[in-house]
């Protein structure tokens, strides 16, 4: 038997000795490139599209990826008795077993399913692609998880609140309904997989089963296509979600809010929208744990007379700290309770003063500070 019908290696542009992480790489970026959503009205993307997925599928899992390069050494796809093609050598010292494409097959499956676990487009889960022993999941199954990472004002994290996230969710079709169909036209079997929502391809004895390009491997296949979603049944729709933030919350504080994520399958419940929350920095206020820290700015006067200053907390109000006689810079003032409260528990506030010597003096300014030095005996 000649070549192999396809070179996984050539679909995804990398080397026979391509590492993991340069396959992985080369399929994302070709994945993303050739994905249907990005090539709306070109044919030939949904195609290549699924040819990528079937490569790494076998690519990226080491036991197949030996098993499907043996194969090419042979230089056939499918052998064993009467396949007609060169046969693996039998007994002695190293003799590989006859390999087929049986062993290849398990991961294969919904090459959709396949990117959505597999490939990050700022969403998370789905079907594990199965096939070969593994048994399909059949009937009603949940759909993906949605991951979306929220910057969060430093307040709105310290003190708790509400944010609005515009979130984008493949929902069903209002206009059909889901089924795919122009409403009151009718929804028949599709006769490119009859109905079976999959077709078989291949050459020699590979071969594989993929979703219908026809039906979207769903078996059936609208006589009128819904001119809101193209006969897809789905569209992707932006929703404008209000998010509880906790008190307290950090950067990479995640919150989990059922079935917000992405629609199930034949009737199953939507996926989960997970938020990872990232706090923006304060211009004012820093935050260690519980505890807030900040920095006042004192003149010379403040510091060595003694004063009173103002202080603002993260609740909005203002708190009064006494500064003794002879403050020194970059002292360190505790006000109590004014950090951020979390499970029962509740930081504290920080005050450094900062003493602030002034560029420039008036001369009533100089005169007094002139003054001041000869009674210190600080003037030379």
């Amino acid at each position: 038997m000649g070549a192999p019908g396809k070179d996984f290696y050539r679909i995804l542009g990398v080397a026979e000795k391509a590492a993991p992480d340069e396959i992985k790489k080369a399929y994302r970026k070709r994945a993303k490139a050739h994905h249907p959503d990005a090539n709306q009205g070109n044919p030939k993307a949904a195609e290549r599209f699924k040819e990528i997925g079937e490569a790494y599928s076998i690519l990226h899992d080491p036991k197949k990826r030996k098993q499907y390069d043996q194969m090419r050494r042979l230089g056939s796809l499918g052998f064993g008795p009467g396949s007609g093609g060169p046969q693996p050598p039998r007994g002695g010292p190293g003799a590989d077993p006859a390999v087929t494409f049986d062993d290849l097959q398990g991961g294969f499956g919904n090459i959709s399913d396949l990117f959505s676990s597999l490939f990050d487009l700022g969403k998370k889960g789905g079907d594990v692609p199965v096939g070969g022993g593994a048994k399909r999941p059949s009937g009603r199954q949940k759909g993906p998880n949605v991951e979306y990472v929220v910057e969060i004002p430093f307040l709105t994290a310290a003190r708790g609140g509400k944010v609005s996230v515009d979130v984008a969710i493949t929902e069903d079709c209002a206009t059909c309904g889901g089924g795919g169909a122009k409403p009151g036209t009718e929804i028949r079997r599709c006769n490119e997989c009859q109905g079976t929502g999959h077709v078989a391809f291949g050459q020699g004895g590979f071969a594989v089963k993929r979703p219908c390009p026809a039906c979207f491997g769903r078996g059936k296949i609208p006589q009128t296509p819904c001119s809101s979603c193209g006969g897809r049944g789905a569209v992707r729709q932006e929703r404008k979600i209000q998010i509880n933030v906790r008190s307290g919350a950090e950067t990479g504080s995640k919150i989990r809010l059922s079935g917000q994520g992405e629609r199930g399958k034949a009737g199953g419940g939507a996926g989960d929208l997970i938020i990872t929350f990232k706090v923006k920095p304060h211009r004012f206020f820093d935050r260690d744990g519980l505890d807030i820290h900040v920095s006042v700015p004192i003149n010379i006067v403040q510091a060595t007379l003694g004063s009173k200053v103002r202080v603002k907390t993260i609740s909005g109000k203002k708190v009064v700290l006494n500064l003794p006689k002879g403050t020194q810079s970059g002292t360190k003032f505790r006000i109590r309770g004014q950090g951020i409260g979390k499970d029962e528990r509740v930081g504290h506030q920080y005050v450094e003063v900062v003493v602030s010597v002034p560029a420039e003096l008036s001369d009533e300014e100089r005169e007094a500070m002139e003054e001041f030095a000869e009674a210190t005996g600080l003037k030379h």
